[in-house]
């Protein structure tokens, strides 16, 4: 999309230096009264604004990279974000920040797995009869994302070496190398050595978004000066994010009690947050017949949710006070079981009917329903 729009600027340019401008006039004050409930107001419009826009200039900057990178600067940008909202509520202490970190990434491993997958599937399956992809793609990316889930959140419940469902400072370092491995591994694999499993099939020319004017089948690229405008926004538009989400951490964690809601559901609302940029752009690639793409940007999301998020926070914890706690409840275990199970039947045959989806969408209402009323 171009920076214009019939001679204005369109919102997406507007936003990131607006939300800018406005944390560095918010960044360390405290208003009282109804300024306050102005600034909350203010904010979080422009928290929003400046995720949307993120993600619309990580996509002009994939486009230009081609698939499937593109896919991995989605989620990439998407996980600093995420990431990026957890250190700040964690710096700010309080009830039930040990498990923020556990409760956001599984949060966003269950909106990923489910209801990206989910509703991507059924879009597809609705509108084209089956929803078709590579299943060793799927495949491969679903099983480092049940790899990475079962050693980082699963595993801490079983060990001994600490109380709880705390990992130990030995076992927690090694979580983190090995998250950063299997995401590396994955990353090689998706980009050099098997490129060709996460690529989408011909996709009709009708179905394209953006100009096609070479006829060749394909949305031309953006030109070089439109990707380079696009990653000075994204920056900017990161920046802004976590900033602002500092600005914004007391209003979210008041609207979460004030619903009566446990603590854990504000890694809920991170993770709705931060992933509904993703969700949309998953769903027209889904309707669009791309649905390859739709599969890399939902298990490429959980999967740099978990491989990126948790050697952040192992580093974070050496200046965190307080104890860490990343292993699942049994309720969370039972949804990450029953998920896996139903994923891997989902991307085995290749193809997917609306049943499927509709199956992975109801997984996701039960996590959130479960969530509230756990």
């Amino acid at each position: 999309m171009s920076a214009t729009t019939t001679g204005r600027l369109h919102w997406t340019v507007v936003a990131p230096p607006v939300a800018a401008v406005v944390l560095a006039l918010t960044w360390g004050r405290s208003p009282g009264g109804a300024l306050q409930t102005v600034v909350y107001v203010v904010a979080g419009a422009l928290l929003v604004g400046a995720v949307l826009a993120a993600v619309h200039h990580a996509e002009v900057v994939a486009h230009r990279v081609g698939e499937p990178f593109g896919s991995l600067v989605l989620a990439v940008a998407v996980t600093v974000i995420e990431v990026g909202l957890i250190v700040t509520l964690m710096l700010d202490g309080g009830k039930g920040v040990d498990t923020l970190a556990r409760d956001t990434v599984f949060a966003a491993v269950m909106i990923s797995l489910n209801g990206i997958v989910g509703l991507a599937l059924l879009v597809s399956a609705l509108r084209h009869h089956l929803a078709e992809f590579n299943p060793e793609g799927a495949g491969a990316a679903l099983a480092t994302v049940l790899a990475l889930a079962g050693l980082t959140l699963v595993l801490p419940g079983f060990t001994t070496s600490a109380s709880g469902l705390e990992f130990s400072g030995p076992q927690l370092a090694f979580a983190a190398v090995v998250s950063v491995v299997l995401y590396g591994l994955f990353v090689f694999t998706q980009t050099v050595r098997h490129r060709d499993f996460f690529l989408p099939g011909e996709v009709p020319r009708g179905a394209l978004d953006r100009p096609d004017d070479d006829a060749d089948g394909h949305a031309d690229p953006p030109t070089g000066r439109e990707t380079a405008v696009s990653l000075a926004l994204l920056l900017v538009a990161l920046v802004s994010v976590v900033g602002l989400a500092k600005v914004e951490s007391p209003a979210i964690e008041a609207a979460v009690s004030a619903l009566g809601f446990p603590y854990g559901f504000v890694g809920v609302v991170i993770a709705l947050l931060v992933l509904a940029p993703e969700t949309i752009a998953a769903t027209r690639a889904a309707a669009r017949r791309r649905v390859q793409i739709a599969l890399n940007l939902g298990f490429g999301s959980a999967m740099a949710s978990i491989g990126l998020t948790i050697p952040v926070i192992a580093v974070a914890s050496v200046w965190l006070d307080g104890p860490l706690s990343l292993g699942l409840e049994p309720v969370q275990l039972v949804l990450l079981a029953v998920t896996a199970v139903v994923a891997t039947l989902t991307v085995v045959p290749g193809r997917a009917k609306p049943l499927q989806g509709g199956v992975h969408l109801v997984l996701l209402a039960a996590f959130v329903f479960l969530a509230i009323n756990p």
